[in-house]
């Protein structure tokens, strides 16, 4: 019987090698027999050249299909004197033409010499009647077709059979399932799919009623103006981002990712995909008044440009409560620095008067150089973020409100922060660009003490830092307040008047504190 191994066609090539060679290759199927040449001619070693088998030094042919023997035999009659100074040995050889690649070594050196190379076969049922005799099946043989390779058949197994015909040359009959089995199975199948396609709906739906939710909440928040006026000022660095973009910036605003908490929100540190980094501020409330002017102040918000106050980059109007993206200020807070979470760094008096400075120069501008006044509502130390430099730049992170233009206007409810709060607004609920005056006179106060707005004085009841300045200047005994790290002694005058500063600042009557204008003209003359 005839072998079931054929030379394959398309993967081998009859291959020769060497100077002034001409080898023949004799092949045959189960008829017929075929004779092949291939020469290689070369003169020197410099006109070889490697990876190259196109006949100098290396030569290449095809075989023919169905080919089960061959054998190779070279011609005497090349005359090779010239060129056995570097090639002494000529080679033909039955090799794949993937894993053979000329080296001019094989010509020059004994390389080659004893060296085996791989020869890729195709194996084929030499006749279908083998294939019928082999098969076991209960009913019916397996049916054999003609296959790629010359000579060769596939098996398959007849319908209503199954199993491995061309392995294991076995067909079983299939066993048919009974009516009752196979309708249940229909129904479920049936039911499944129904129960996807529902499914498949109710997701739509839901995407479409989230959809309209975001462009209803959009339209609510101002954004349609907003972006209007956007599109109208050219160079306007603002950017309207979606909710989906913060989400990926805080990892689904992520509980490890919070740099900040107070009473109107909180903040996030996030990460955009351009690798920027962002502060998120997520308020918790918003009323109707805000939701109708949001759009408004967002536009005047955006227009601040001021290097003492963090840089307002944009806002999310798709969520209910609208969030607010900032340029994220990496060394802490005013407070960190001062009260020292951990261990407290020294702080000269130079330092401190700067921040003040900064400070004040931020509210300042947004009391009268911003295209529209605005009152911060929230000044404290903790709102006061210091870059690598200690530069001060004040956050927008409270209730920063447009300065009301009538009685109308005026918040019905506190906000602010215990121990900042101005007396005369906590009394009649209207929010004055002096209430962050006596806010600051506090930050200044916690600058030159090192104490908190609201702490401990000798008993267990929490004492307002300012009421304790202003009962220790009555007495003369400010400087017992003074944070250690500052020498008195060296900076008397200079500190007196600083304090004088705070105390103008922390007047009860509005009218009788200065303007943040003229707190920074006072604090200039102190550096």
């Amino acid at each position: 019987m005839a072998t079931p191994y054929r030379f394959s066609s398309t993967l081998n090539k009859f291959t020769t090698i060497g100077c002034m060679t001409l080898a023949y290759l004799t092949v045959s199927d189960t008829v017929n027999s075929y004779f092949s040449g291939c020469v290689s001619m070369c003169r020197s070693r410099e006109s070889l050249s490697n990876s190259s088998c196109t006949g100098i030094g290396c030569c290449q042919t095809a075989i023919p299909k169905g080919i089960d023997y061959c054998r190779v035999r070279f011609d005497e009659n090349f005359n090779s004197s010239e060129t056995y100074n570097f090639s002494r040995c000529g080679y033909a050889v039955l090799v794949e033409e993937r894993a053979f690649e000329f080296s001019t070594s094989y010509i020059t050196t004994g390389e080659l010499y004893r060296r085996r190379l791989p020869l890729m076969v195709d194996w084929a049922a030499s006749r279908a009647s083998q294939i019928s005799s082999r098969t076991r099946v209960e009913h019916e043989p397996a049916r054999s077709f003609a296959s790629p390779t010359q000579g060769g058949y596939w098996c398959s197994c007849p319908r209503g059979t199954h199993g491995d015909a061309s392995s294991s040359g076995t067909c079983y009959p299939s066993q048919k399932l009974p009516l009752a089995v196979r309708l249940v199975i229909g129904i479920c199948i049936s039911l499944l799919i129904i129960l996807i396609i529902m499914l498949c709906i109710h997701i739509i739906l839901e995407r479409r009623k989230l959809i309209k939710v975001k462009e209803e909440n959009f339209r609510q928040h101002g954004g349609w103006l907003l972006l209007e006026e956007i599109g109208k000022r050219q160079g306007l660095a603002f950017k309207m981002f979606t909710e989906e973009e913060l989400e990926q910036a805080t990892n689904k605003f992520h509980k490890n990712n919070i740099i900040g908490n107070g009473s109107h929100g909180t903040v996030y540190k996030g990460i955009l995909k351009d690798n920027r980094v962002i502060a998120i501020k997520r308020a918790k409330i918003i009323n109707e008044r805000q939701k109708k002017e949001f759009g408004k102040e967002m536009l005047i918000l955006s227009q601040i440009n001021h290097r003492n106050i963090v840089k307002l980059l944009g806002c999310c109007l798709e969520v209910e409560v609208p969030m607010l993206v900032y340029e994220y200020i990496s060394n802490g807070t005013l407070f960190q620095l001062i009260h020292g979470i951990s261990r407290r760094i020294y702080i000269s008096l130079e330092t401190r008067l700067k921040i003040a400075l900064e400070s004040a120069e931020a509210l300042a501008y947004l009391h009268l150089s911003a295209s529209t006044p605005i009152i911060h509502g929230d000044v404290k130390s903790a709102n006061i973020l210091l870059d690598d430099h200690l530069m001060a730049k004040v956050s927008d992170f409270g209730a920063s409100i447009l300065a009301p233009r009538d009685e109308t206007q005026f918040v019905t409810l506190v906000q602010g922060t215990c121990g900042y709060l101005d007396p005369e607004y906590v009394q009649t609920c209207q929010l004055s660009d002096k209430s962050d005056v006596y806010s600051f006179g506090v930050v200044l106060l916690e600058l030159l003490t090192g104490r908190k707005a609201l702490h401990f004085e000798g008993t267990e009841i929490e004492t307002s830092l300012s009421s304790t300045f202003l009962s220790a200047m009555n007495e003369g005994r400010f400087s017992e307040l003074l944070d250690d790290q500052i020498e008195y002694d060296e900076e008397v005058e200079r500190i007196n008047e600083i304090a004088a500063l705070a105390k103008a600042c922390l007047n009860v009557k509005g009218e009788d504190m200065p303007s943040m204008k003229e707190v920074v003209e006072e604090l200039n003359k102190k550096k």
